[in-house]
């Protein structure tokens, strides 16, 4: 089977590479940072996903790496505004059906977050905004064949180690393949995530859409664990996890499944 091994390879090398411990405070605050989907901070996630038992004959495997830049831009003394992007490249066998193989770009999802720079009194942080699904797949069993659109927004707390919140949003197509289904899907990510003294960060998710035509949930819970390193000036973070999936539409994925990621930080230079 195929797989995207550039980003694979790269995932399990960096976990393996010899790397230095960064310096105690920057580590600190980087991964204080990362736990935050809104931070200030560039990054560069790359995470595969593996899953299995998915198709007709429960015999399918797949990998997905989602490549997903975080760009912050100030947009004055109050406002930042954060660009989120999501490109997948997907590997799968024996899906839908037994004998096929496809390769290729997924739907890439952007979504963009308007974010008071300083939290409320109460210590939240949040930021609202659209996010957009694009028609970007390469093949027709990789996507939707449509366009959607639709509101996203963000609210976490951060308490010394330890930072909690959720990522909600909906998406309804407006444009595309008139013989595919229409998307309507809701989209919550309820997360918590804890980081020691080491700067390991241990983090725990699920990332369920629930998918209001068909009437069907997708829950998958992933417990994950990352830890941040340098590499000469490069700043990074290496994890590994296990996924598990509580719920999942007819011929979806079963059982467990596997996350690895690579991350690669690019903080402002003072």
């Amino acid at each position: 089977m195929k797989t995207y091994s550039f980003a694979i390879t790269l995932i399990m090398a960096a976990t393996f590479v010899a790397v230095s411990s960064a310096s105690a405070d920057e580590a600190s605050e980087m991964a204080k940072k990362l736990a935050n989907p809104i931070s200030s901070l560039i990054s560069l996630p790359i995470q595969a996903n593996y899953d299995e038992n998915l198709g007709s004959s429960e015999e399918g495997e797949r990998w997905l790496v989602n490549v997903q830049p975080v760009i912050p831009i100030s947009l004055n003394e109050d406002w930042n505004v954060i660009s989120r992007t999501i490109i997948p490249l997907i590997d799968q066998k024996n899906v839908p059906l037994p004998g096929m193989e496809k390769s290729g770009l997924g739907d890439i999802t952007q979504s963009i977050f308007f974010s008071p720079k300083a939290p409320t009194s109460s210590g939240w942080i949040w930021g609202v905004g659209p996010v957009l699904s694009l028609d970007t797949a390469t093949d027709d069993t990789l996507g939707a064949e449509k366009w959607g659109a639709g509101p996203t927004g963000v609210a976490l707390k951060q308490e010394g180690s330890w930072t909690y919140g959720a990522l909600v949003s909906q998406v309804n197509s407006f444009a595309g393949e008139g013989g595919r289904e229409d998307i309507s899907a809701a989209f919550v990510q309820p997360f918590i995530s804890y980081v020691t003294s080491t700067k390991t960060t241990i983090s725990l998710n699920t990332e369920s859409s629930y998918n209001w035509k068909g009437n069907e949930w997708s829950v998958p819970v992933n417990l994950f664990v990352a830890q941040m390193l340098k590499a000469g000036d490069q700043l990074l973070q290496v994890g590994v996890g296990a996924r598990y999936w509580a719920e999942a539409p007819d011929y979806g994925p079963e059982g467990w499944g596997l996350r690895l990621q690579l991350t690669l930080l690019f903080p402002k230079k003072t």
